[in-house]
C-alpha cells in the first residue's frame, strides 16, 4: 500500500492522471482504468461554465458508472464562483474529488490572469483556494494542482503551496517548471523537492515522467508522496500497469505487439463512440492515432487514412490492413523514454496589464472567469 490519501480516498498506487484538455475524456480515463489504479482526473471544467450550465460543460462532467473515485478539475479565478461550482458538484453528487487548476500555461488563459499566472496574487488565491475548501465542508478533499511560477523571476510555489495548506487543502501537486517553460525544457525536479521539505500535506510531482522508472526516480529523488503523469501516457495508456508494478516493487512492464495496440486504439474509438456518437468520436480520435503508432513501422499514406478515418469500420479495416500488410510488430524499445505530446520553448508570458505591479490585490481579473471548459 502507498499510503497516499486525498481526504478518504486512497490513491493506490499513489500516481494521478493529469488533467489533459481535449485527452482525458471519460473514455481515454477508462481505457487507463483498464490498465492500473489510481486517481484519473476529468478535463478541466470552468467554474462559471459550471454555474451556468452551458451544455459542453455538463457533457464534460458525466463519468461512466465503472469510473471511481470520480475526479474533477475546476478552473477559477473567482472566489464566490468556485464556492458556487462546489456546492453543485456535491449537492448534485458529481464528485468525489475536486483540484484546483492553478498551473495552466495558455496564453489565453495567462493573459486574462488565470492559470499560472494567479498565485502571483497571492490573496487572490489564498480566497480561491478557501472559498473552494469552505465549500467542500470536509465532504470530499480539495487539491491544488500548480506550476513553479510565472517565469524564473516570478516564482510562487513555496508561498502558494503554504498558503494552500493554511487554508485545508488536502494535497498540492507540483510540475516542475514555471510558465515562461511551457512543456520545453527539463522539469526541475528539486522545486518539488523544496516544496515536500516545506509542506506537511502531500507533495505530488509532475514532469518529465515518461516511464514508470522515472516516476520511482522522482519520489526517491524529491520525498514526494506520489506523481502526476501527462503527456507520457499520450498513445499509451498501458503506462499504468508499469506505474502499478513499479510502485509494487514488480519488474514486469508492459510492451504491446503491434497487435495488441490495435485492439486499444479500437477499444478507446469505441467508447468515444458510446459518449460522442460515431462521427464526433472518429473526429476526435484522429489525434490519438500518431501517439498510439509512434515508433512502429507504419507507412506514410497509411498513417494519413487513418488520420482521416470516419467511421468505426474504417478504423477496423485500415488496424486489419495495416497488420497484414507490416505484420505484428513487437514494441519499439526505442522509443522508450522519448518526450511525447507537445513541446515549446521558452517564452515570455502573456499577462494582464500591470499584473505584476501589484501581488497583494484581491480583484477578479477582467474576463478570465471564461464560460468554456476544456483548457
Amino acid at each position: 500500500m502507498s499510503g497516499l490519501r486525498f481526504g478518504t480516498i486512497p490513491v493506490d498506487p499513489p500516481v494521478v492522471l493529469a488533467p489533459m484538455a481535449g485527452i482525458t475524456t471519460s473514455a481515454y480515463r477508462r481505457v487507463c482504468r483498464q490498465y492500473g489504479a489510481g486517481l484519473y482526473v476529468s478535463e478541466m471544467i470552468t467554474s462559471r461554465a459550471l454555474v451556468e450550465r452551458t451544455p459542453l460543460t455538463m457533457d464534460m462532467l458525466r463519468f461512466h458508472e465503472s469510473e471511481t473515485p470520480r475526479s474533477v478539475q475546476l478552473y477559477a479565478v473567482d472566489p464566490q464562483i468556485v464556492g458556487e461550482a462546489v456546492r453543485i458538484l456535491l449537492e448534485e453528487d458529481r464528485a468525489d474529488h475536486i483540484d484546483l487548476n492553478m498551473g495552466c500555461p495558455v496564453p489565453k488563459v495567462t493573459r486574462k490572469g488565470g492559470g499560472a499566472a494567479l498565485p502571483w496574487r497571492r490573496n487572490l488565491f489564498r480566497a480561491i483556494v478557501g472559498s473552494a475548501v469552505t465549500a467542500a465542508d470536509g465532504r470530499v478533499p480539495v487539491t491544488v494542482k500548480m506550476r513553479m511560477g510565472i517565469d524564473e523571476e516570478h516564482l510562487t510555489f513555496l508561498e502558494a503551496g503554504r498558503a494552500a495548506q493554511e487554508e485545508g487543502i488536502d494535497a498540492v501537486a507540483l510540475h516542475g517548471r514555471t510558465a515562461a517553460q511551457m512543456y520545453g525544457g527539463t522539469a526541475d525536479w528539486n522545486a518539488i523537492t523544496m516544496l515536500v521539505e516545506e509542506l506537511d500535506v502531500p507533495v505530488l510531482g509532475n514532469g518529465d515522467i515518461w516511464e514508470a522508472d522515472d516516476a520511482i526516480a522522482m519520489v526517491a529523488q524529491t520525498g514526494c508522496a506520489g506523481v502526476v503523469v501527462g503527456r507520457g501516457c499520450l498513445g499509451r495508456p498501458w503506462l499504468f500497469a508499469d506505474l502499478a508494478n513499479a510502485f509494487a516493487g514488480r519488474p514486469e512492464r508492459v510492451r504491446p505487439a503491434l497487435s495488441e495496440v490495435a485492439d486499444t486504439m479500437r477499444q478507446h474509438a469505441a467508447y468515444m463512440a458510446e459518449d460522442l456518437g460515431e462521427i464526433r468520436a472518429c473526429r476526435d480520435f484522429r489525434k490519438h492515432v500518431a501517439w498510439y503508432l509512434k515508433g512502429f513501422r507504419v507507412g506514410s499514406e497509411l498513417r494519413q487514412q487513418l488520420g482521416l478515418i470516419d467511421s468505426l469500420a474504417r478504423l477496423d479495416d485500415l488496424l486489419d490492413g495495416l497488420l497484414q500488410v507490416h505484420g505484428d510488430q513487437p514494441y519499439p524499445e526505442s522509443i522508450l523514454g522519448l518526450a511525447r505530446g507537445r513541446s515549446t520553448g521558452t517564452r515570455k508570458v502573456t499577462l494582464p496589464e500591470g499584473w505584476l505591479a501589484d501581488r497583494d490585490s484581491c480583484a477578479v481579473p477582467f474576463g478570465a472567469e471564461v464560460d468554456v471548459s476544456g483548457g
